[in-house]
C-alpha cells in the first residue's frame, strides 16, 4: 500500500471515530437532560424514579398549603385520583394558590415526598399546562368506568 493511500485511510478512520465520539457525547448529554412528566397517581403508585429529576403536575388541594417555617411550603397535589405531598423552599410564583394547576420540577425523598426545585403556576384563568390537562382528563375517564 502506498504511503499516501495509507494516510488517507487513517484520516478517514480518525474522522469516523471523531464523529462517532461526538454523537456519543451528544446522546449522553441528551439522555441526562431528558425530564419526564408524571401524574400524582403515577408517583403514588411508584412509577416515578427515586433517583432522578422529573416533573409532576396537578391541582393544589384546597386547605393543604402549610408554611411551617421560613420559606418552606408544603402542599398536596392531586389529579382527583391520588394525592402527593410536595415541599418547596423558596418564593412561590404570584399566581400560586389553592385549587390551581401547577407543574413542579424535583425528585422524591426517602419518605415519598416530592421535593421541588422549581414550581410553575398557570398563567391565566383558562390556561393549564398540557401535561396536567391530559393527566386530569385521563384520570377522569378511567375513574368514570369504575
Amino acid at each position: 500500500m502506498k504511503p499516501a493511500r495509507r494516510q488517507r485511510l487513517m484520516l478517514i478512520g480518525l474522522m469516523v471515530a471523531g464523529v462517532g465520539l461526538a454523537a456519543g457525547f451528544a446522546l449522553k448529554s441528551f439522555n441526562e437532560n431528558l425530564m419526564y412528566f408524571f401524574s400524582t397517581t403515577d408517583v403514588a403508585d411508584g412509577k416515578a424514579p427515586n433517583d432522578a429529576l422529573f416533573r409532576i403536575g396537578g391541582l393544589v388541594v384546597k386547605g393543604s398549603v402549610e408554611r411551617p417555617q421560613g420559606l418552606l411550603v408544603r402542599f398536596k397535589l392531586t389529579d382527583f385520583n391520588k394525592d402527593v405531598w410536595v415541599e418547596y423552599t423558596g418564593i412561590l410564583p404570584d399566581l400560586f394558590r389553592e385549587g390551581q394547576g401547577i407543574v413542579a420540577r424535583g425528585r422524591l425523598n426517602g419518605q415519598g415526598v416530592f421535593v421541588a426545585e422549581e414550581v410553575l403556576a398557570k398563567h391565566d384563568e383558562n390556561y393549564m399546562p398540557p401535561e396536567v390537562a391530559s393527566s386530569l382528563k385521563n384520570q377522569s375517564q378511567s375513574g368514570a368506568g369504575q
